[in-house]
């Protein structure tokens, strides 16, 4: 017979290991010595030694499930109890018990883990919710949508909750996401809508400002254009590749009539600009008869420059009160001279007067007849500027008639 402190083995083979119950029978070994049998059980309890140290490593360093873990125990439980193994295996009861009982503390750590993180995955999506809530309100519509689809990512990563919680919960954030939507894409709709309306009218305004490109009525057709202009800033904007071919066509049709009139006024005031050179020297010809020397002389003189005067044409604006002033000064001039002849020789001053008088009248006649056909042209500013020299002329006018009045006529 053969033992060792925790088991042994009979003349009949049989080997028995020890517990605090008492011996248990472990099995029967007719192949060897009974020292080979004793060997034999032995590994076999180093073995589940082996499986319960590694099961302990697992649940401690792991994230083994409890149930898994418990499954583990179970089985190595088994074999301890089955006593197929000669060895402490009381000692390996009660590591498989504190096992049990590390495995229920994690347990309850899970639990407890798992409802904190519940509670904190509910709390942030109902955050979630009220933000998309918000946000189904606001007219941000770049801004809020990519701020919902990120509420989405979000929403993703968090664990789900309980069907009816979780389901709640998606339903409203759902609702919110489709409402913004539908909000976003009427909005849309009347912004495209609106565009479309812009765009037809100024298709109509870009038609009009083209057909008045080749106009030559650079008053009425220039100010028509301004009118254009503001009718297209009120028309808000089209689509946007509309917009720029409209806006386009638009300032193209309207540099088309603008360099026209650029060039016209050019070659007018280059024109105008000559005239005026030629009524400076006529003025500095008219200044040479003062002091008046022979008034008749004088008066057929002044006739011929003012004849000529006359026939030149308009000088630029700005220097046309300058330039007609010193004519008019010539003409004061020589109406002194008449006065002073008629106190002389009154028949002879009157008839003189007179005729002075008379040429005025022509000129003043000629002038108003000049501006009726410019108003019925509807040349409203060849007509102004020809109002301005009228009132130079009468001015002359009432001085010599109030004169020939003095006279006694």
């Amino acid at each position: 017979m053969s033992s060792d402190p925790w088991g042994r083995v009979d003349e009949t083979g049989t080997v028995y290991v020890r517990t605090a119950e008492g011996e248990q029978v472990v099995g029967s070994w007719q192949a060897g010595s009974p020292e080979e049998a004793l060997a034999y059980f032995e590994r076999k309890y180093d073995g589940i030694v082996v499986e319960i140290g590694l099961l302990e490593r697992r649940v401690k360093t792991t994230d083994l499930s409890a149930k898994d873990a418990t499954t583990a125990i179970d089985h190595l439980r088994q074999q301890v109890d089955e006593h197929h193994a000669v060895g402490d295996l009381d000692a390996l009861r009660k590591r498989l018990d504190a096992l049990v009982a590390t495995v229920e503390a994690r347990r309850e750590e899970r639990k407890v883990l798992k409802a904190k993180q519940t509670d904190e995955a509910k709390q942030a999506k109902q955050a979630l919710v009220a933000e998309a809530e918000e946000l189904a309100q606001s007219e941000q519509w770049r801004s809020a949508g990519e701020r919902l689809r990120a509420l989405v990512d979000t929403w993703k990563g968090l664990p789900r909750l309980d069907r009816k919680s979780d389901d709640e919960l998606w339903h409203r954030f759902s609702h919110a996401r489709s409402a913004f939507s539908k909000r976003r894409k009427a909005h849309f709709a009347a912004l495209d809508a609106q565009r479309e309306d812009a765009r037809k009218a100024k298709e109509k305004l870009v038609t009009e400002a083209e057909s008045l490109s080749g106009s030559t009525d650079w008053v009425t057709t220039a100010a028509r254009y301004r009118d254009l202009m503001t009718e297209w800033k009120a028309a808000g904007r089209a689509q946007r590749e509309a917009e720029d071919d409209l806006w386009n066509r638009f300032r193209g049709a309207q540099d088309v009539f603008f360099a026209a009139r650029s060039e016209v006024f050019a070659e007018r005031d280059a024109e105008q600009g000559e005239n005026l050179k030629l009524k400076e020297e006529l003025a500095a010809e008219a200044e040479k008869l003062v002091p008046v020397k022979d008034l008749k002389a004088a008066r057929a003189a002044f006739r011929s420059i003012n004849e000529r005067w006359e026939a030149i044409g308009h000088v630029p604006r700005d220097a046309r009160p300058k330039v007609e002033g010193r004519m008019q000064a010539v003409e004061r001039a020589l109406l002194e001279s008449e006065e002073s002849e008629w106190r002389r020789t009154n028949p002879e001053a009157r008839a003189r007067a007179a005729g002075l008088t008379g040429q005025l009248q022509a000129a003043v006649d000629k002038l108003r007849g000049q501006i009726d056909t410019a108003r019925a042209q509807g040349n409203n500013a060849r007509a102004d500027k020809l109002a301005k020299e009228l009132e130079g002329r009468q001015a002359l006018l009432d001085q010599a008639l109030k004169g020939l009045e003095e006279f006694g006529g």
